[in-house]
């Protein structure tokens, strides 16, 4: 599926977080080994950059946000993509 394909679907994001092993580390409601993506988009639901700035930490990885996890890179991601999953994560319900 192309960039422009998934940017705007549930299922095509969905797909990218599953594809690129986001899953492995990230529940949708609770943490397993980083924080479950309602816990992300919960923190960050009254943030206007946050969509920008998980996009760069999806692509760049991080530590320290969420206590000492490491959040591996993703470089392999476009900047849409990144974006997408972003964007998604961010749409995720309260917990």
């Amino acid at each position: 599926m192309s960039a422009p394909a998934f940017a705007g679907t549930v299922d095509g994001a969905q797909a990218l977080a599953r594809d690129h092993g986001c899953l492995a580390c990230h529940g949708m409601l609770r943490k397993q080994v980083g924080p479950g993506f309602a816990q992300i988009a919960e923190r960050y639901r009254s943030d206007a950059a946050a969509p920008s700035r998980l996009a760069g930490k999806i692509q760049g990885g991080s530590v320290g946000t969420w206590g000492r996890v490491i959040m591996p890179r993703q470089p392999q991601l476009s900047d849409e993509e990144a974006k997408a999953l972003a964007g998604w994560v961010l749409s995720q319900p309260p917990p």
